[in-house]
């Protein structure tokens, strides 16, 4: 088993999950052009994908799902909240799959396990993925950690994580007061001390990845999310990876 990000922020994200032949894309926020370079990067071609699985409706994360789905015939998952408002850019010609309950499902060799979170769209969820003995456990755009995350991730073999911003930078930042209410909220993002402490509260004993994802650019800096997260550890800033807006995160194998 093992990931890779394509890129993660506030300008697209999107991840890919492989289990053998099976390959998963968490989510795709950049153009047709753009998430077939990405792709090509990982040496992955867009017909080698089984499926796309969506977290939630906002553009950065779902803004090319339909176009790529439909170029490429691939099936393609959602809750149905997330579905409610967008049926015109998804029918009549993409396999679309509705999540309903926050069930469990399979994609060829891997198990798929959708989970709540609280953030400020339809129904959003995060997501587990598993081969059978090894779990990779995914949580970006989400505003608090609830008890119910801290069992979902508890005991993965590697975690990508959001720490979206620094609180210090975001206070000064130049963002307008509104829009920082919303990222700071309870429907909003996790700053790097919320991650790390969501990280230090999880069963890590089996860890042998942490990625942290989502990093504001204007708002954060990638030594401060590292920092923060190796600290909940006890391990070596290095130890942390980091997905890049730009330029994602090559392969990482889970043993």
């Amino acid at each position: 088993m093992r990931f890779a990000s394509l890129g993660s922020g506030s300008q697209g994200n999107a991840l890919i999950v492989e289990v053998r032949s099976t390959r998963v894309l968490l989510d795709c926020g950049f153009s047709l052009a753009d998430t077939t370079r990405r792709l090509a990067r990982l040496g992955i071609r867009p017909e080698q994908l089984r499926a796309i699985v969506v977290t939630h409706e906002h553009d950065d994360h779902i803004g090319g799902v339909a176009r790529f789905a439909r170029k490429h015939a691939i099936p393609t998952w959602m809750t149905a909240g997330t579905y409610r408002g967008l049926e015109k850019l998804f029918e009549p010609d993409i396999d679309l799959h509705l999540i309903e309950g926050y069930a469990a499902f399979s994609v060829g060799d891997i198990a798929v396990q959708p989970y709540p979170v609280p953030h400020d769209a339809r129904e959003p969820a995060q997501f587990v993925f598993s081969d059978g003995a090894r779990r990779l456990g995914v949580l970006t755009d989400v505003g608090y950690a609830t008890a119910h995350i801290q069992r979902c991730l508890s005991g993965c073999d590697a975690l990508v994580m959001e720490c979206n911003h620094d609180p210090a930078l975001l206070a000064c930042s130049d963002y307008p007061e509104p829009l920082k209410q919303r990222i700071s909220s309870r429907f909003g993002h996790l700053d790097n001390s919320q991650a790390a402490d969501l990280l230090a509260a999880l069963d890590g004993s089996r860890l042998q990845h942490v990625l942290a994802a989502h990093l504001s650019e204007a708002n954060n800096r990638p030594g401060l999310a590292q920092e923060a997260l190796a600290r909940a550890l006890g391990c070596t800033q290095d130890w942390i990876g980091i997905a890049e807006q730009n330029g994602g995160a090559a392969w990482r194998q889970i043993a």
